[in-house]
């Protein structure tokens, strides 16, 4: 049996959630077009008769600015510690240039395939090139492409990576999907409504703490709160005679219901807290 980890990375943007969630079948990880949209490292464990594979979804790699930040980037170390094989994902529009760079600072010790994405968005004289490019470079095993959005043929992607992965036993139950718990999930899922709905530099100053996650005979009771830097921050998630908080809450009731596939009572309060993304304390309370 095969047994390991594929670990993906790439810039901001990329589509490395996309791809998770299109490899596991199901909605692991946020999505969303802002950048740094993902701020942990996500595992998904993919198990079948022939091997298990736990793929995880690390942030975009950037140049960190603050103590968050930093948290991210250690997520990625982490990442590249454990790897068997690196999935090495490029927008195909990316200056490839800059790409190579940052794969080549990772210094990989691991077999990596580079996965081009977003094909449907370019062209064929496009896509040969960048086969072309990313094939010469030394850490490349192999170019594969896809369109993560659109559909992916999920059997060839995973048939090219097998063959770089040790043969053990499984890491995880059989049933398992992943590594986190469902307090995560519900967190992510209403931050990923922040990114939908909210503007500017409110999503990036956001943070979501669930306080209660209560089981009932007929529903779940899920209080959160959403941390702000700011009271003008506050008052623009709450909205005109509490608008935004009602949007907020009522569209990750509806994804958080049909993640746990149960009825959702979900309670929302927004809390002021200066500078929580420099502050170690709080971001270790806030699962960073």
């Amino acid at each position: 049996m095969k047994s390991g980890f594929i670990n993906i990375f790439g810039r901001p943007n990329a589509g490395k959630s996309t791809l998770l969630n299109a490899l596991m079948g199901e909605k692991l990880a946020i999505v969303s077009h802002k950048v740094q949209t993902t701020r942990h490292r996500i595992k998904g464990i993919l198990t079948e008769k022939d091997y298990q594979v736990i793929f995880s979804d690390t942030p975009g790699i950037i140049e960190p600015k603050y103590k968050l930040h930093e948290k991210m980037m250690q997520a990625v170390k982490g990442a590249l510690e454990d790897a068997d094989v690196a999935l090495l994902l490029v927008d195909i529009k990316e200056n490839w240039q800059e790409c190579d760079e940052i794969f080549t600072a990772l210094r990989l010790k691991v077999p990596a395939v580079v996965v081009l994405n977003k094909i449907d968005l370019a062209s064929e004289e496009k896509i040969k090139e960048g086969i072309a490019f990313f094939s010469g470079r030394s850490y490349c095993k192999k170019v594969i492409t896809v369109s993560a959005l659109s559909g992916i043929n999920k059997k060839k992607l995973i048939n090219a990576f097998l063959e770089y992965l040790p043969e053990g036993q499984p890491f995880y139950d059989g049933e398992n999907i992943s590594d986190l718990n469902t307090r995560f999930f519900v967190s992510e899922l209403i931050r990923e409504k922040i990114y939908e709905l909210a503007e500017d530099e409110i999503p990036y100053h956001t943070a979501v703490l669930v306080r209660e996650y209560q089981e009932k005979t007929t529903l779940v009771k899920i209080v959160a709160d959403i941390i702000v830097h700011r009271e003008t921050q506050k008052a623009i998630l709450i909205g005109d005679k509490g608008s935004m908080i009602k949007k907020i809450g009522t569209g990750a009731r509806k994804d958080i219901e049909a993640f746990i596939d149960r009825k959702v009572f979900l309670e929302l309060f927004v809390k002021v807290k200066p500078k929580w993304r420099e502050n170690e304390l709080q971001l270790k309370e806030y699962g960073y």
